[in-house]
């Protein structure tokens, strides 16, 4: 079972990641993790604290002479702008943060709860997910995510190979399939800073050259897409998840939701087995499981909380009303969430992946994806 927890503060010393469950063998490219890193910090519209920090990995633990020992990993990401002790807490918590609930669930202080609440924490899952990707890389599994929507403009992606795309979303300064429209959306996210507002979007996650099986029915809590939901729910400011058409599948009939079932011999060769569809309406889970399709994931995330033109709080001392506390903050951090959620799903396929074909080397789990595709490929 591959799992990880993270620890660290916004601004403590550093923020960790513990990966536990990952197999023996692999040989880790650092700068890869380092790659995927400097993606997060990167994107129009993000904040000062981004030109303080810059993002690098230290493995503390799990591997020796470059490869995987099948124990425990330990990665770091140190903070530059390490300062927790002398900050001061906040009296004004903000609407949308974790501020109040959380002051008043532990009976503390909101410093205490927004230094942990912060999307700071999302670099040390970026690292966890970085390293993941690379057992996914080994199966020419590939994930890839980009925006389709910032605020109230939308932004087609262009079609292409998947090179093609990555070389577009690489291009494009907020990371979407089409930098032609980085000017327009530039020229929006400018207009909401000089308001003192901040802006939400819409990100897309795709991941190729994924399996059959992935996942099961069998029970609920291990449905891979289940699995998914959750993980990508669980990055800050997400506030709605759909797989593959999501909820436009509400308001259509059967017929125009569900993917007719072909064969082509041509494909025989690739993760459909050559089972193949003419479309993908169902994201490539079926039931909780893969079936040789592309899994398709997209994400909803609202604005930034912290906004430069406080919103109406409340002065938690005096119970008096007073504006909103402000704290350093990005204008629009859409294309940054695009990086978090292409790695924290890359750390649920490596997981299901590690689940169906085992974990405890590369070699074992090479032997038996080799088996398992010899047997499909009899039926």
């Amino acid at each position: 079972m591959l799992r990880y927890w993270t620890a660290g503060e916004s601004h403590g010393k550093g923020l960790v990641a513990l990966v536990d469950g990952f197999p023996a063998g692999l040989e880790i490219d650092t700068d890869l993790i380092d790659r995927e890193l400097a993606r997060r910090q990167g994107g129009y519209g993000r904040g000062g604290r981004q030109r303080i920090e810059a993002d690098r990995v230290e493995i503390l633990s799990g591997v020796w002479q470059g490869r995987t020992l099948g124990s425990p990993i330990a990665l770091m990401v140190v903070n530059e702008d390490s300062k927790l002790d002398r900050m001061e807490d906040l009296e004004r918590p903000r609407p949308g943060h974790g501020d109040l609930a959380g002051a008043i669930k532990y009976l503390g202080s909101i410093r205490a709860v927004l230094e942990r609440a912060s999307a700071r924490e999302t670099a040390a899952r970026v690292a966890a997910g970085a390293l993941a990707r690379q057992i996914l890389r080994h199966f020419a599994i590939e994930p890839f995510a980009y925006v389709v929507e910032i605020g109230p403009m939308r932004i087609s992606p262009k079609p292409g190979t998947l090179a093609e795309q990555k070389a577009l979303r690489d291009a494009s300064g907020v990371y979407s399939l089409d930098p032609e429209q980085d000017g327009p959306a530039k020229q929006l996210i400018d207009r909401c800073q000089k308001a003192g507002d901040t802006l939400g979007g819409v990100i897309e996650v795709r991941v190729e050259g994924v399996p059959f099986g992935l996942g099961t029915h069998a029970q609920w809590d291990q449905k891979l897409d289940g699995r998914l939901a959750r993980a990508v729910m669980a990055v800050q400011a997400i506030k709605g998840v759909e797989i593959g058409l999501g909820f436009e599948a509400a308001r259509r009939v059967g017929s125009q939701v569900h993917d007719p079932i072909q064969y082509d011999e041509a494909a025989r060769a690739g993760p459909s087995l050559g089972f193949v569809r003419p479309t993908n309406h169902a994201g490539g889970l079926e039931a909780g499981m893969t079936n040789g399709q592309p899994i398709v994931v997209r994400a909803a995330m609202k604005p930034i909380s912290t906004l430069a033109r406080p919103l109406e709080s409340v002065n938690l001392k005096t119970k008096r009303p007073e504006s909103a506390a402000y704290e350093r903050s990005d204008v629009c951090a859409v294309s940054a969430a695009s990086v978090i959620l292409e790695n924290v799903v890359a750390l649920e396929i490596a997981a299901a992946l590690i689940d169906k074909f085992g974990g405890d080397s590369l070699a074992e789990m090479e032997a038996r994806w080799q088996l398992f595709h010899e047997m499909a490929a009899r039926r």
